[in-house]
C-alpha cells in the first residue's frame, strides 16, 4: 500500500542508534538514541512543535515486519511550517535532536540516584555484601562443597 502524498511517515527505527544507515537508521548518530519507544518520539516531536499527530502504535515498518515499532502519521504541511524546514530529512533531525537531549538529561539525573557508597565509607560498602540479593534458602557456599 503506498502512502498518500498529504501524510508524513517517521518510523522510530529512523532513530535508534543500534541500527545502521543501511538497516534503516535515517537520522546521524547525534540525534539517535537506543531503542526508543513511539512515546519518547511523540514526546520530541511535541517538544519540537508539532501538535497534530496520529500514533500508530502496532504498524510494523515493511523492511522489519517481525518488530511491532510503531510510527508517527502527520501533515507535512503542518510539520514544515512549525519546524521552520523544508524536508523530511530536517524535521527527522530536528525530532532527533530533541529526542537525544531528553535522553542525556534523564541520564545525568539518574546517576546521581543510583550511583553506590564513596571509596572510603566501611560502613556503607559493607551494606552491600549482605545476603539480602540471594534467593531465599541460598547460603553462601564454603570450599570443597557442592
Amino acid at each position: 500500500m503506498a502512502a498518500k502524498r498529504e501524510e508524513m511517515i517517521l518510523w522510530t527505527g529512523y532513530f535508534d542508534s543500534r541500527l545502521s544507515r543501511s538497516d534503516g537508521r535515517r537520522v546521524p548518530k547525534e540525534a539517535s538514541i537506543p531503542k526508543p519507544t513511539l512515546e519518547s518520539v511523540v514526546w520530541a516531536a511535541r517538544s519540537a512543535g508539532i501538535r497534530k499527530m496520529r500514533q500508530e502504535p502496532e504498524a510494523s515498518h515493511p523492511s522489519r515486519p517481525h518488530a511491532k515499532e510503531g510510527r508517527l502519521v502527520m501533515p507535512p504541511g503542518h510539520v514544515f511550517e512549525v519546524t521552520e524546514t523544508s524536508s523530511k530529512e530536517g524535521v527527522m533531525k530536528a525530532i532527533g535532536t530533541a529526542l537525544r537531549k531528553r535522553s542525556q538529561d534523564a541520564k545525568e539525573q539518574g546517576k546521581d540516584a543510583t550511583r553506590g557508597p564513596a571509596k572510603g565509607d566501611r560502613r556503607g560498602r559493607s551494606q552491600r555484601k549482605s545476603f539480602k540479593h540471594r534467593k531465599s534458602g541460598q547460603r553462601k557456599k564454603r570450599f570443597g562443597r557442592k
